[in-house]
């Protein structure tokens, strides 16, 4: 079940929690117990300690009424800790931007970065379809021309969903693809261009460099990192990287449904200061919801 063990831990602390006194010296240990549950679901240890002393701070010298249950109290107090984390960020509308961009009579550019293995290329094609389920026309920019297949993996998922693909050989240079893409969409009235890109591992220096130069020739209007749910404070560490090497303005977290920990999504959020767009939900290309906080804090807070 999507987000199993962190809820669990989530219960197991509320129902201890709400059998003390709401005391400094009464919530020492239980609020060491769940900055463990924190970390070990793939929260990162700075967001867990900060979890853990604004739990504290809302707890410690609350009065609860004779006849208020203790345990929605401390629910509630979790529920807010949480939200706060997610208030902070800025509000990212992928179809939004294309609305306005279409009504400015210019195609919206947006680059997607990322590992390989994180489903990059697919998230990509799923995002054209949501596009294009709304009324949107798009192409896609095959960028990555360094990894074996993957001009044939974009251009099979292409053909699946009915949308072009700009490519050239590879060995080409990337940064010249989504320039002619961009082109293409200009020269031919097309609303969006999706840029897919190498996702060599985020250490490699002349990747980074080679993303940089891509954002500086396309100008995209939006720059996505696509990371994958199960690979937990490794997602965190990407996104640190790519935020402070490229940049980018919004992530989108795939496997979401496989996770049984749910601390990916919690992370990235705090430790980048970036939204989360949308979360992949399975294999099909309709696979793929806008994330919405309330949706995660919902699933996380069931039943405790």
């Amino acid at each position: 079940m999507v987000f199993e063990r962190l809820r669990e831990g989530l219960r197991r602390f509320v129902e201890k929690v709400s059998k003390t006194e709401f005391t400094e010296k009464s919530l020492k240990e239980t609020l060491w117990d769940l900055q463990l549950t924190l970390v070990s679901n793939d929260v990162s240890l700075e967001v867990a300690e900060k979890i853990c002393e604004e739990i504290k701070r809302r707890l410690v010298g609350r009065t609860v009424g004779r006849f208020e249950d203790r345990k929605a109290v401390v629910v509630e107090e979790l529920r807010k800790t949480l939200t706060e984390i997610f208030s902070k960020v800025p509000r990212v509308d992928i179809v939004k931007e294309a609305a306005e961009a279409k009504r400015e009579g210019r195609p919206l550019a947006v680059l997607f970065i990322g590992v390989n293995g994180t489903g990059k290329t697919t998230t990509i094609c799923k995002v054209a379809k949501l596009l294009m389920d709304r009324g949107f026309t798009v192409v896609l920019a095959c960028s990555d021309t360094f990894r074996a297949g993957a001009i044939e993996q974009l251009e099979e998922h292409a053909n699946r969903i009915g949308v072009r693909v700009i490519r050239h050989r590879y060995g080409a240079d990337p940064a010249a693809v989504a320039y002619d893409a961009i082109r293409h969409a200009e020269a031919r009235g097309v609303d969006v261009v999706l840029i897919d890109t190498a996702g060599r591992m985020q250490t490699d220096r002349n990747l980074m460099e080679e993303l940089r130069k891509i954002k500086r020739v396309a100008s995209p209007d939006l720059t996505i990192l696509v990371v994958d749910a199960l690979t937990g404070n490794d997602a965190v560490e990407q996104a640190r990287m790519f935020d402070s090497q490229v940049g980018f303005d919004a992530a989108i977290l795939t496997k979401v449904d496989a996770d049984v920990k749910g601390g990916s999504a919690i992370s990235v959020v705090y430790e980048t200061g970036k939204p989360i767009v949308y979360v992949g939900t399975g294999q099909g290309y309709g696979d793929l919801e806008p994330f919405d906080p309330g949706w995660l804090l919902d699933r996380l807070l069931e039943n405790v």
